[in-house]
Formats: C-alpha cells, sequence, structure tokens
C-alpha cells in the first residue's frame, strides 16, 4: 500500500449497534451528533456523505446527490448495480461482496474503505457504511452512508 492511500477499514457489526456506527459526530469530525434519518442530504453533501439504498429484492439502487458525484456519474442517472459495482477496484469489490453477503444472512451492518474509479478515470476511496433492513426474519433492503476519503483521511 502507498503512503498516500489510506489505511483499509472492514468489520462486520451488529445492527443493534447501528446508532454508533451512523453517528454522524464520529463522520463529521465530532461538529455534529445527529441521527441518520434526522439529518438532511444537503448537510451531508457539505461533508462528501452522501446517502444510498439498495432494495434486495431486484437490487434497485436509491443514491443522494452525493453519492452521484462521488462516483462521478450524472445526478439522476438511472443506476444499475452491476455497472456501479464494476467501478471498485478488484479487491475492494470483492470485499464488498464478502461483507454485504453476510450482511444480508446475518442481519449484521458493515463498514468498508474501498476504492473506487470515477466515470472520468479518477481513483478515489470511500468509507462505505451499511445496514440491513429487516422485516420478521428477512432482509429486504441494504441502507447507509458513503463518504469521500481524502488519500490521507
Amino acid at each position: 500500500m502507498k503512503p498516500t492511500e489510506p489505511l483499509p477499514l472492514f468489520h462486520s457489526w451488529p445492527i443493534l449497534d447501528s446508532d454508533r456506527h451512523f453517528d454522524l459526530c464520529h463522520l463529521v469530525d465530532g461538529d455534529a451528533a445527529a441521527t441518520l434519518s434526522a439529518v438532511d442530504d444537503a448537510f451531508l453533501a457539505r461533508h462528501s456523505i452522501g446517502r444510498w439504498e439498495c432494495d434486495l429484492k431486484d437490487s434497485r439502487l436509491t443514491w443522494s446527490d452525493a453519492v452521484y458525484d462521488l462516483f462521478g456519474l450524472p445526478r439522476g442517472t438511472d443506476l444499475s448495480r452491476a455497472a456501479t459495482v464494476a467501478q471498485y477496484s478488484e479487491d475492494s469489490r470483492a470485499a464488498m461482496e464478502r461483507l454485504r453477503a453476510y450482511a444480508i444472512q446475518h442481519h449484521r451492518g458493515f463498514t468498508l474503505d474501498a476504492q473506487i474509479r470515477a466515470t472520468d478515470g479518477t481513483p478515489r476511496w470511500m468509507r462505505l457504511i451499511a445496514a440491513p433492513v429487516c422485516v420478521g426474519n428477512r432482509a429486504i433492503r441494504l441502507v447507509g452512508l458513503k463518504r469521500e476519503l481524502s488519500p490521507r483521511h
């Protein structure tokens, strides 16, 4: 790993622990203490954080503007999970897919620092935070945040 690249972070956590992992005072350098649902997308975007959601029934993605910007896609573009996953580096894609499958099967959240390549070819690092939304004993979607990381976060 080059000295300018962030140290990778990845782990799984129980969804009962979601409040701690989505606590914005940890995500935004301690200047806000709000829950994920109470914060608007404009506030998140000022801190290079975007909201995302994936419907597990059909893999339909929903992104806030900051996630479109991170991936270098025009805002409002129709999204394909396969196309956006292809923007991940090979190592990051493999780690993300393993954590995603584990999260869905075991109802756990996860955090992953992943490298992507924006549509203009620019490599970027992001912190991906995800948690399943469950109905009964079945995960129906994944929700979370993506935050662009500086090379030396």
